[in-house]
Formats: C-alpha cells, structure tokens, sequence
C-alpha cells in the first residue's frame, strides 16, 4: 500500500525547532505506514502510487495525539454537576454514592462490550477533531477483573475505529470500597496482582498513579512506580494538582515520561522535570470545568524548556469534553500558551508524553503515516476557531481514513 499527496503545505512539528516549519508546495510520499520521502512538488516522483491525493495546497500537521483520557467508562454524573451548581457539597453527593466511586459502580456494572460502545460514541468527536492516536487510561475498576476489561475495551477501539490507543493502568486511582482505610494493603494488590496479570495479558504500555493527598502518598506511588519499572513498563503520574507533595519530582526521578495536571508544581519541580526529561502534560478541560484559579507554572516550565503537551484527560467527573482542539484554545485563553505551543502540545510533545517521539507527532521521513489535512490558512486557526468543521481528512499508517 502506497500513498502520494501532492501539492501540500506541511507543518513539519520538528521538535529541534520553535516555530511551526510549514513547507508550502511540497508532496509526501508513504508506503507501509511510514513516510517514505517528502520534498518539493518540482522534484515529485512520478513513480507509480497506489492512490494519490491532490491536497490542493491545503495544511497538513501530523495526526493530532491526545495523550491523557479516561475514555472508557460507564454511566455519566450530570446529576452531580447539577447539584454542584446548586450548591451541594462534594461530600454530600459521595455520600449519596457521587463522585468517583458511581463511576466505579456504573464500569463494574457493564459488559466489555458495552464499554466499547459507550467509548466509540466518544471517540468519533476526537477523530472529528484530527485525532489519530489517543492514550486511554483504566482505573474506574479498581478490582483485577474491571481494570482488565477496561484495558480490554480501550484495546478493541483499534478494531472499530481508524484509531492507534495507547493504554495505561491507572488502578491506583483511588481506594475501593472493599479496602476502605487501608490503602497500603490495596497498593500491594496492584502491585502483587493487578500489574503482573496487565502485563501477562499484554495490555498495558504505562503505569499511572494518583498522587495526590486525596489518592496515594509518595511511598504508595513509589512503590507502583518500582513495580511498573520492573517490568519494563512506561510510568506517568496525576501530580500536583490539588497540592504540592513532590510527585512530579519523584516520577521524573525514576523516568517518568509525563505528570500530569501539575497546577501546584514548583521551581524545584520544574527543575527536576528538566533534568530527566519528563512532559509537562497541561489539562485545561478540568481546570475550566471545575473553576479553578491556580495556573500551572507555564513561565517556569519555559524559563527551564520543558516540554508541554495538552489533553482533553476525558472523564466523567472534572473534563467531559472531548475536543482536543478546544483544548488548544483553552491552553491559549486560560495558560496563556501561545498557538504554536498549543499545536506543539498535541503533536509532538504529546507524542514524548507517551514515549512515541521516535514515531509520531512529526512529519518526518521514517515516521508513522499518521496525518491531518485542514481546510485551514495558518496553524493558528486550530486554537483559534471552536466549533467549526476544519478537518478535510485524516490518514493513519499511510492509507485514507473513510470516518
């Protein structure tokens, strides 16, 4: 399978550079899911193709990746928006069985195939929007059963949908009811239990955890983090988004390729970001919906280049948007990102958060053939512009998707 697209105006996203690259008047030539060559229309191969696309000049970016999502889940909690916006407390809605834990309830409840459904629904508006890989993350399961037929159901999207999903265990999310005041002895089953059966199923690329003082302490993390590691997994974390323990330092210590949130990050944090080369990934979704005022520190984390990625981190609770473009806009509006960090952060620096920069998030020869076409001027109208259909057509691993 081949593939020629003439007459385009590339947006390179090369990560060696601060600016978007565009190349106007170019071809980009695939074969079997990778880009092959790119250069010049007065140099395009007149070689056989199996297909070949006029672009019409049109912009072409790599395909957009949202690399922080709860995508799979059951059940919705507008009753609890509601009710918050009449005034009733978070604890008042977790103890009329609110909050993290109906979800909980609701993705036990359900079938791997209705789960798979539910997720579709999602994921058609995020392939609206460009997207071509995503990151899914379990931990609305919480027991080894559900957390394996949540990794089961975000790895079957790949055969419903023009889509590459990457997955990660997020079953230190919160305690279940059934270890209730004892989250060491939980931590221990994710660790004992939960990972090595994740891994034996071959259905997990990364470990999560979240850090946080309503979710796990740094010994709790650590200890996930070291078990991840062992087994040659990939670690991530929730991190200073309510509160400052120090768990992005501690993650990008032992090799995290993203935190994530990071609304209470400090200098020393930053710094230590820097040092190992760990992804600032940014959520706006969730600090627009749940009105909060601490920005993360967009100035330290450029005073000390450390890359941003943004996500829609979609989820029943904090952020039910699944745009990734509006997420662009409110990187720009509400963190004062500029629109070529904003592009940058669902492309390449996404692709880093998830370990990919070798392979996506690029137009660059020996890359994925994972591509965007926009019926769009300049880069940035992606953050720009909300609501308006701008995607002309998405390609994944060299062929034209037919969404």
């Amino acid at each position: 399978m081949s593939l020629l697209l003439t007459n385009t105006t590339i947006v390179t996203m090369d990560q060696s550079d601060s600016d978007y690259q565009t190349q106007p008047h170019c071809y980009i030539a695939m074969a079997h899911g990778k880009i092959v060559e790119i250069g010049a229309m007065q140099q395009c191969p007149t070689t056989a193709f199996t297909d070949v696309i006029d672009c019409q000049n049109r912009l072409i970016t790599p395909g957009l990746i949202d690399s922080h999502t709860h995508l799979v889940f059951a059940g919705n909690r507008a009753k609890e928006f509601e009710q918050r916006l009449t005034g009733v407390p978070y604890e008042t809605i977790a103890k009329q069985g609110g909050g993290i834990l109906s979800t909980v309830n609701a993705t036990r409840a359900a079938t791997e195939a209705e789960l798979v459904e539910l997720a579709l629904k999602r994921l058609s508006a995020l392939t609206a929007d460009g997207v071509t890989t995503i990151e899914i993350k379990s931990g609305y399961g919480l027991t080894l059963e559900d957390e394996l037929k949540m990794l089961r159901a975000a790895k079957q999207l790949e055969q419903h949908a023009n889509i590459k999903v990457s997955t990660t265990l997020l079953a230190a999310h919160a305690v279940p009811p059934e270890y209730k005041g004892d989250a060491d002895s939980y931590i221990r089953y994710v660790c004992d239990e939960i990972i090595p059966a994740a891994v034996d199923a071959k259905l997990v690329d990364a470990v999560d955890v979240f850090c946080e003082g309503i979710g796990f302490n740094l010994a709790q993390t650590k200890s996930v983090f070291e078990t991840a590691l062992s087994y040659g997994l990939n670690i991530k974390g929730h991190t200073e988004q309510l509160s400052n323990l120090g768990g992005s330092e501690l993650a990008a210590k032992m090799g995290a390729t993203s935190v994530d949130h990071i609304e209470y990050l400090d200098e020393q944090g930053v710094k230590a970001l820097a040092e190992h080369g760990t992804v600032a990934t940014l959520l706006p979704g969730a600090f627009y919906f749940l009105r909060e005022t601490q920005l993360p520190p967009i100035k330290l984390l450029r005073q000390h280049n450390v890359p941003m990625a943004l996500a829609t981190d979609f989820n029943p609770g904090t952020s039910p948007i699944a745009s990734l473009t509006m997420m662009m806009n409110m990187g720009c509006t509400l963190f004062r990102l500029t629109p070529e960090e904003a592009l940058r952060g669902v492309t390449c620096h996404a692709a880093r958060a998830l370990g990919l920069q070798d392979a996506r998030g690029q137009i660059k020869v020996g890359y994925d053939a994972d591509l965007a076409i926009w019926d769009i001027d300049h880069p940035a109208q992606l953050a720009y512009e909300i609501g308006t259909p701008r995607l002309h057509a998405r390609i994944l691993n060299g062929a034209l998707c037919h969404d």
